[in-house]
Parts: C-alpha cells; structure tokens; sequence
C-alpha cells in the first residue's frame, strides 16, 4: 500500500513538473509570436547608421613609371614626387537630427575629403568638427537643409554583460549588415587602440568596414560605438571592441559645445593591485588602485587624497586600474563635483572632487631650435601636467622636451634627438626650461664639441657630438 502511495505521489510530481514546463514552452498563439525577430529593432535603428568615405592625397616617391628602363637608369622617382589619392570605408552613426555623426578617428584621418551615404542612399559633404585621437572617436556634420533626420539615441543604462545586442555597419564594403551577439564583456582596459581603452566586448559578427558603426541595444540605444576586432586572418572571431556610448556622448558634446575635449586630471600616480599587496593594505581582495605619488594642488590634493590611500571607486562606478580611473573622470565636464571613495586605515570613506583640467605650468613655449649645429631644426617645449596629458608623456617629468625632429634638418642627420627625449644638460648648461637651450646654444657657438644628457624612456644617456671641420 505505501509503495502505491509513494507511486501516486510521484506521479504527481512529475505530473506538475510536466505542467509547468509545458507552461514555459507554449505553441504560439498567434502570427505575432512565430514572427519574433529583431526586425522592428532594425527599423528603428538602421536608419541612423551611415557609410563613411574619405579620400586623402598623399605623395609618393614613384616616377608612375615603376620597373622602367628611367628608374633601372637613373633611380626611382626620377620624375619628382608624385600624387596618389586614397580612399577608404567605414561606418558612421547620426546622433543629431540635424546632421551629427559620430564614427571613428581612424576612419577619417588624415581625409581631404569626407562623404556620407545615409541608408537611403542619399549623399552629404560632411564637415569635421573633432578627431579626438586619444579615444579613437571623430564627430561630422552634414548639411540637412532643416531636414529631421533619423537618430539613435543614448542609452539611460550601461550595458550588462549578457546584454542581447546588435552590430550594425557595412563591412567590407558589401552594404549595410546587421549581426547578433551578446555583451561579452565590459570595461576592457588591456586591448589598446585608445589612450582611454574601457571597451564593450561583444561577439555580435564585426569586420573591417564596420569601424564607427553602432553597437545597438535591445531598445534601438547606442550602446557604443565598434571600432576594434581582434583576429589572427582579419576577420571577425567573434571578439569584437566597441567604446561605451558614455565616452561617445561626452566627445560629441564637447565637439557641438567647443570643438575640443578638454578632459580633467586627476593628478596622482596609481598602482595597480595584486593579492600580496591587497592583503598588505587590509582589503577583502584585489581591487581599487593604490595611490604611489600625489601632484601638488592636482585635483586629488585638493579632494584630500594622500599617499597609500586605495581609491575604489569615481561617482559610484568601481575602480581597479588607472586606465579605468582616467576612463570615469574621461566622461565627466570640467568644473564638476564627483564623489570618490577612498580606503584609508582600513575604512571606506568619501571625499568630494572637483574636476579639473591639467594645469599648463610652466608655459610650454614651444620653439624651434635655429642654427647650424647639431641640434638645429629639433622643436622643444616645457614639460608641464598639461602637456604630458596631450602628448601621453609621464605627468610628473618635469624639464624640457623634444617634440619633434623634423626631416632634413640638422637634428635628424646627428640623430640623437628623438620626439620624447628630455633634455638634462647641454653643452655644460643645466636644462630646466627653454631658455636654458638657447643659452646653451649660444655657448657652444663655433664649437665643435657638443656634449649632452638626456632621459629616453626613463634611462639616461650621455654623450659628445663632434663636429669634424
């Protein structure tokens, strides 16, 4: 009787699991639910993903008679330089119904010429209103006459990792395509290609053509902007980079506001933190990054950020390197209040920090070296926070750098200035600003001994150039 009973009883079981799952699948009820698609999505949003073509002109050497018997004769380029146009594709994203588009620097440096073909093929001289190459991301303007375009708009949310998505763009050139994937994953710091690398990863199909073309959201958002694969043969493996619509938001008003990104500093040196040395601070795990250096009045000093302190998060958002630090302070306008969260003596605690942009002290007074000497031609300026933040040089160098070495001068035929050198002494002078150069310069006047140290990729080097009469 009990075995009956415990039969009854499972049969029961298994009988409610049936039903439930059966609720889980149902057979569609109506059209509507056999046609689920991302069609309605794509409506909305192809609209607002454009081709990008750009042509540039460049110079080359070729005579436009390569392998002849002149050049067997006499050497290439025996006719003078000679002018080669070249063109290039990507994809482009309207962000403004009144003709602002967003794709990428790497799509449109360096152009003579921009174009944009919306998808109803209709097509616009675009004007550049902003490269921004420290992100990758340029800004365009198209003419529309008043005309309302269609635009996709910003997300109110970042994207989740799981996130369904879709990649829109024109890879190869074949005409606008449309692929599927998730978020794979977010705040991507270790793939490179920008000075503010946090990317979106997704395995959504890109390939070249689609760079500047928009990652979209589920609800017709831009969620970012792709710009990056990575690929042994070139194609998509299913890794694929887009920069969150956060950092694209905030380039594209800066390019409609002041036609420049003007980003704030943070003003300290950080360290990255493994488990020894979370353990070390009394942390619970790896995370934040440790604070190894402070610059004096930086926007850290004046928030009360110390030595040793662990910052772990910037307005909410959690910190665990420098590069997603200078990412969160990236997406903000100077002249905000931001909180940040400190750990300190084993406590979390929260300080207020202005945002600012890195100070230019001392001037930079960019020159050019003149003269016949060895040194003739290099460009140099004063290292200061500001230039260093330009230039992606070490913010606490401080001294005289060299910002170019321009062909056919006297500098590259020596060649021992290089663009990043910092010069530390020169002909006996001791080198702290410009005017330290030049007065060296003149000191070594008709001489032909030209000692000199400088500081190449934190080494110093030392040595004599000498001139022979």
């Amino acid at each position: 009787m009990k075995a009956i009973n415990l039969f009854i009883v499972l049969a029961l079981v298994l009988l409610s699991g049936k039903a439930h799952a059966d609720a889980l699948r149902q057979i569609p009820i109506d059209q509507a639910q056999v046609q689920l698609s991302y069609a309605p999505i794509v409506r909305e949003a192809a609209p607002a993903v454009v081709n990008v073509y750009s042509k540039r002109t460049v110079q080359t050497a070729g005579s436009g008679f390569s392998g002849s018997l002149f050049e067997r004769m006499f050497g290439p380029g025996i006719f003078g330089p000679q002018e080669r146009v070249q063109q290039s594709l990507g994809s482009g994203v309207i962000v403004g119904e009144d003709g602002v588009i967003v794709t990428n620097n790497h799509v449109v440096k360096g152009a003579d010429e921009l174009r944009v073909v919306l998808s109803d093929r209709r097509e616009f001289d675009a004007k550049l209103l902003l490269a921004d190459e420290k992100t990758d991301l340029a800004v365009l303007r198209i003419k529309t006459d008043g005309e309302i375009l269609p635009s996709m708009p910003f997300p109110d949310e970042e994207a989740e990792v799981g996130d369904l998505v879709l990649a829109i763009g024109n890879p190869f050139g074949v005409g606008q395509t449309v692929t599927s994937g998730i978020v794979s994953a977010t705040a991507r710091t270790d793939v490179g290609a920008s000075d503010y690398a946090f990317f979106i990863q997704t395995d959504a199909a890109i390939n070249p053509g689609n760079s500047g073309g928009a990652l979209v959201s589920m609800q017709g958002k831009l969620l970012g902007v792709n710009t990056i694969i990575l690929s042994r043969s070139g194609g998509s493996n299913g890794i694929g980079f887009a920069i969150p619509a956060s950092m694209v938001r905030r380039v594209v008003e800066a390019a409609i506001a002041d036609g420049e990104v003007v980003r704030p500093w943070f003003g300290a040196r950080l360290q990255n933190i493994d488990r020894d040395l979370s353990a070390s601070l009394g942390l619970d795990r790896p995370r934040g990054a440790l604070v190894s250096e402070i610059y004096p009045k930086s926007a850290a000093a004046k928030a009360g950020v110390k030595r040793g302190d662990v910052i772990l998060a910037i307005d909410g958002k959690n910190i665990n390197s420098e590069q997603g630090l200078r990412f969160q302070l990236a997406i903000h306008k100077i002249g905000k209040k931001i909180p940040i969260t400190i750990f300190r003596d084993g406590k979390e605690i929260t300080r207020k920090l202005s945002t600012r942009a890195a100070p230019e002290t001392p001037l930079r007074n960019n020159t050019r070296i003149e003269g016949t000497h060895p040194f003739g031609g290099a460009e140099i300026a004063n290292l200061s926070p500001a230039l260093a933040e330009e230039r992606s040089f070490d913010p606490f160098a401080k001294g005289v750098v060299v910002l170019n070495v321009p062909s056919r001068s006297a500098a590259r035929y020596y060649g021992v200035l290089r663009p990043g050198d910092i010069i530390l002494d020169l002909n006996g002078v001791r080198i702290d600003q410009v005017e330290d150069v030049k007065r060296a310069i003149r000191a070594g006047e008709n001489s032909w001994r030209w000692p000199i140290r400088i500081e190449r990729g934190g080494r110093e080097v030392s040595g004599t150039i000498r001139i022979r009469g």
